[in-house]
């Protein structure tokens, strides 16, 4: 049987244009707020995923879930140094930087409020095994004195950390001389300095971390292999640097992803039941259009489609809508405190082809469920009531 024109549906949806309008309206405002969500907990992982280089490799304390609660000790990490599947550094030495972490506390500009800030004591081949690092205002610290350089997302919104500037942490009085840029990544929201002169300042005897350049990336596993055989290095794990990065975004993008659902859910449910109402008063203000339409041959099937139709239209221009908007969050950035590091990192929202894609799948499920009661009543209407109507 033929189909109901798509000509019909158009001038339906055009003739109550306010309606439409408020539907889309609707839908567009649940589909950028899911949107929204998934581009938050995007960009978050994205940020911590591009802190790592795939030809780095990281070792911490077995069973670690940050550098924070890490530990090995100098004899250790001379023995990683001695490893024949590190890169040498452009001095021949080998490009491997020894790390500790700590956390400090600073003020925020806007806020006025206190937030946990990273520490990161770096070696001398620190910024050769991450280039990303740019000094961008000032100058590098110098190694075996209390000089640091800011991330740029410090410097931002942080008070105190313009160069020049003295910080006090760790008992000391640490100079301000340089602001980096390291590209997006969450080395911006860190502040850099010397490890020794750090672990000093803290009491630390231990490192945090060890990290270097893959000599052979596609060795990775057998280096791994080697480290675990090797009674010196068993209480260590190796981790490709990309891979240990991601793990530490999971937790606070799982968390943002599961709130971020729960309001959108509620949010949905209102949106749905306003394209039902919406999809109702369709059919009672048509129902001589309906009745006509089975007179005129017809089939229930494609009275069904053809509201279906409409509300699926609508579903997918809401949701077009709801990801425009969406994408304009691209320009924005915003910090929060890292679950598993208890330190803040700023990042941006990232918009992908797998946000856009979910986003307008959710429209489209909103659009079918939405429409589809409305839709089988329209279906069932019977024609001579439907006729005597007028």
């Amino acid at each position: 049987m033929t189909r109901i024109p798509f000509s019909y549906i158009w001038r339906s949806l055009w003739a109550r244009r306010l309606t439409t309008a408020l539907t889309l309206g609707g839908l567009a405002l649940v589909v950028f707020v899911f949107a929204g969500v998934l581009m938050l907990a995007r960009g978050l992982e994205a940020t911590l995923v591009e802190t790592g280089s795939p030809d780095n490799a990281i070792v911490l304390r077995r069973s670690a879930g940050s550098e924070l609660v890490s530990q090995i000790d100098r004899g250790t990490a001379s023995v990683l140094e001695t490893q024949p599947d590190v890169a040498p550094a452009k001095d021949g030495r080998p490009l491997l930087s020894r790390e500790v972490v700590v956390v400090i506390n600073l003020y925020k500009k806007q806020t006025n409020g206190m937030s946990n800030i990273s520490v990161r004591g770096v070696s001398p081949q620190a910024f050769e095994l991450r280039p990303s690092f740019r000094i961008t205002a000032g100058r590098p610290f110098q190694f075996g004195t209390h000089e640091v350089v800011v991330g740029r997302n410090i410097a931002n919104r942080f008070k105190g950390v313009a160069v020049g500037a003295e910080l006090s942490f760790g008992g000391d009085r640490w100079a301000v001389v340089g602001i980096a840029d390291a590209g997006g990544t969450g080395f911006d929201s860190e502040i850099w300095g010397d490890a020794d002169q750090l672990m000093q300042a803290f009491g630390r005897p231990v490192y945090s971390s060890v990290t270097f350049r893959l000599r052979d990336p596609g060795q990775f596993e057998a280096l791994k292999a080697r480290l675990q055989a090797d009674p010196r290095s068993q209480s260590l794990e190796v981790k490709r640097e990309q891979d240990f990065y991601r793990e530490q975004s999971q937790a606070m993008a799982n968390f943002i992803k599961i709130l971020g659902i729960v309001v959108t859910t509620i949010f949905s449910v209102g949106a749905m039941i306003g394209a039902m109402i919406t999809m109702y008063a369709a059919v009672s203000n048509r129902v001589v259009e309906v009745g006509a339409l089975r007179a005129l041959g017809f089939r229930r099937r494609s009275v069904l489609a053809a509201f279906l139709v409409e509300s699926v239209l609508l579903a997918v221009v809401g949701g077009l809508a709801g990801v425009g908007l969406a994408a304009l969050l691209s320009f924005a950035r915003v910090s929060t405190i890292n679950f598993t590091s208890f330190a803040e990192i700023g990042f941006g929202f990232a918009l992908g082809p797998g946000v856009i894609a979910r986003a307008l799948i959710f429209a489209l499920v909103m659009g079918l469920i939405g429409g589809f009661l409305p839709a089988v009543r329209a279906a069932r209407l019977n024609i001579v009531n439907a006729l005597r109507a007028s």
